[in-house]
């Protein structure tokens, strides 16, 4: 573990002593380039479809929903099998290969549309969009192994006490680039696009090869930073046998099991998880009946929410550190179970919806962030891996299954009744968790 870097008590807060530690920096850098790369992909694909396989008067919809589930599947079948790996590999290597071989594969894409496109159809399937799905399920496959690693490093460069900064600071980073790499792909695109058109037309290069580029410029980018990370990781023994994969996942289960307070935090974070979806689902509801946005408008009020979130973990990272955890998380649930329960109230308003799914973003943050530090605080180093991919995979699936029941919900039920029963199940959570908590402070203490 990293030895705490000598600083003043005015120092000692914020995000100053996470920023002045080399380590986090260099992984936050990696962080910034992958994220955005990650977004400026599905950016990509769209442009690819629309350029390459979308039909006159087709919608274009089908094709990316398809994209979506390539990028989906991953996610649920490998989140586990990843986190066991994770403990078992380099740390490091996890970091920087994976982002390394999600450059290769973007690079190799211009190659194998040139190769594949000129092929009729495979199973109805044109052949050239084939290979998106293949690429895309592999890339969203390598994502898998680099989000427990990245979270499972996080612990080995940072000291304990500035957790909650480096978590706030990665919460911030994350939203910034769903809203920055989401907005600027288009333009990104499009620029690198014509600058390769004019430039490399003489070595046979088009535009498409340029959008590529740019993507993977993103991953290799973030690779090569974090080949001068030191992760401060135990010596590995390569002679060491491992149990079978399963075995390895059912540790982490009985881990989970046995550390309620663990448990609490990734149960709650499924649950943040599983109402942020929804209200992904109900934002398309709320802009159609919303008077003054259209339905295809929704993306506003998201934005609203993303923005809350960043502010949320700002503050949190400045100014969270005195307040323990479970108190902090407990707060943001009551704060989030208000907020949706006042939301339901003004459901054809545009200004008061805003303003309240700004609010419902800030106290999501005031969960997220202290039940993300306190599974990475209180997780030994051997098992994070583990418990890191399960909660990936909890998550992914917490984030399909409302994307099919919420609008089903809304139908029977009405907007006004879900959003009570989203804060309804907010709060109930805040409180368990808070109560789990202090149960086990007590249990110490005596």
């Amino acid at each position: 573990m990293p030895s705490p870097l000598p600083s003043s008590p005015e120092q000692d807060s914020g995000f100053w002593p996470v920023l002045r530690n080399r380590n986090f920096l260099l992984m936050w850098i990696g962080q910034v380039f992958s994220q955005l790369a990650d977004k400026v992909y599905l950016v990509l694909m769209i442009s690819i479809i629309a350029n390459h396989f979308q039909g006159p008067g087709q919608s274009i919809s089908g094709w990316v929903s398809a994209i979506m589930i390539a990028f989906t599947i991953p996610a649920i079948l490998f989140g586990s099998i990843a986190g066991v790996f994770v403990d078992r590999w380099s740390k490091k290597a996890v970091l920087t290969s994976s982002n390394l071989l999600r450059a290769g594969l973007v690079f190799l894409l211009p190659i194998l549309l040139v190769i594949f496109e000129p092929w009729v159809e495979i199973s109805q399937i044109p052949a050239g969009f084939a290979v998106l799905l293949v690429v895309t399920f592999c890339i969203s496959t390598l994502t898998q192994f680099f989000s427990p690693a990245e979270q499972a490093t996080l612990p080995l460069i940072v000291p304990s006490r500035h957790l909650l900064s480096a978590n706030s600071l990665y919460t911030t980073t994350m939203m910034a680039s769903v809203i920055v790499g989401f907005a600027v792909g288009e333009p990104l695109l499009e620029a690198a696009g014509q600058w390769v058109e004019a430039v490399g037309a003489s070595v046979g290069l088009d535009s498409e090869g340029g959008k590529e580029a740019i993507v993977g410029l993103g991953y290799g980018i973030a690779g090569l930073i974090l080949l001068f990370l030191n992760t401060n990781e135990a010596a590995l023994d390569p002679h060491r046998e491992h149990p079978h994969v399963w075995q390895d996942i059912q540790d982490g289960v009985r881990y989970l099991g046995k550390n309620d307070r663990v448990r609490a935090a990734l149960i709650q974070l499924v649950m943040l998880f599983s109402v942020f979806a929804a209200l992904a689902v109900l934002a398309v509801r709320l802009a159609e009946v919303i008077p003054t946005i259209e339905s295809d408008q929704f993306g506003f009020l998201l934005a609203a929410g993303g923005v809350g979130l960043a502010m949320g973990a700002t503050g949190i990272g400045q100014f969270g550190q005195s307040m323990p955890r479970a108190r902090l998380s407990l707060y943001g649930s009551l704060g989030m179970a208000i907020a949706l329960c006042t939301l339901a109230l003004f459901t054809q308003q545009l200004l008061p919806t805003l303003i309240i799914i700004g609010l419902l973003g800030m106290f999501a943050a005031i969960i997220a962030v202290p039940m993300q530090t306190t599974i990475q605080a209180e997780t030994p180093e051997a098992m994070r891996g583990k418990v890191f991919g399960l909660q990936n995979n909890a998550v992914n699936i917490a984030l399909s299954l409302p994307l099919a029941l919420a609008s089903v919900a809304e139908s029977y039920l009405g907007l006004q009744t879900v959003f009570v029963g989203l804060g309804g199940m907010v709060a109930m959570g805040g409180v368990l968790t808070w109560y789990i908590s202090r149960k086990g402070s007590i249990k110490t203490s005596s």
